[in-house]
């Protein structure tokens, strides 16, 4: 469901940048609402979300699904944890549908679905692995790559085939487009910004994302 935010940028007590390619890492505290602004549209921001005070419970694909009877997130969704607690409610949407099963890209995946060719480009496997071993916010809360499960790719357009597999499609998002999320409890972010290049979940041309924080 598409709804407006409330929020003004200029009021925002945080707002980066990340590059296309790049992780991101921050702690978003209880009440806190946090956005992801598209900036140049179509691009695919993986995500994942722990608990910032016990990183053992984090972002639950299968509860948040099993929940709402839904695949796809937009206003209104609850993110569960994996012991059944809300972590974040998306409050504004103006995407529309947020992909909850195509995963990251890897250089595995990017091989078995492309070419071996494929294999050394630089994934969200690869952003995520950067950010456990650099971020020393993700260091601290012992996060290691066993950690990093199902993600939340927001943005990104999965379409369900009528045989039940998936196809990446191109996006539905645009420049300017956001989802804003409510934090039920301190988390952590953990986001790596889509490089992809094989397929039009980024229109085949990664871009920079922003960030945001409001009280």
């Amino acid at each position: 469901m598409l709804t407006e935010s409330k929020f003004l940028p200029q009021d925002a007590v945080l707002s980066e940048t990340c590059n296309a390619g790049d992780p991101w890492t921050g702690i978003v505290k209880k009440g806190q609402t946090f956005r992801i602004l598209d900036l140049e549209g179509n691009q695919a921001v993986d995500t994942l979300f722990y608990n910032a005070d016990d990183a053992t419970e984090r972002y639950s694909a299968v509860d948040t699904i099993q929940r709402q009877g839904q695949i796809y997130l937009t206003t209104g969704s609850v993110l569960y944890s994996t012991e059944g607690n809300p972590m974040l409610t998306i409050t504004a949407d103006t995407c529309g549908r947020h992909d909850t099963i195509g995963g990251a890209c890897s250089a595995e995946s990017n091989t078995t679905r492309y070419a071996l060719s494929k294999r050394p480009m630089h994934s969200c496997r690869d952003s995520f692995m950067h950010a456990i071993t650099h971020s020393a916010c993700v260091i601290e809360r012992n996060i290691t790559k066993r950690d990093i499960t199902a993600n939340i790719n927001f943005f990104m357009n999965v379409p369900v085939t009528s045989d039940g597999g998936l196809s990446f499609a191109d996006g539905i998002s645009a420049p300017g487009k956001y989802v804003e999320m409510r934090a039920e409890m301190d988390v952590l972010v953990l986001i790596s910004n889509c490089p992809q290049l094989n397929n039009p979940c980024n229109a085949y041309n990664p871009t920079p994302i922003q960030l945001l924080v409001w009280n």
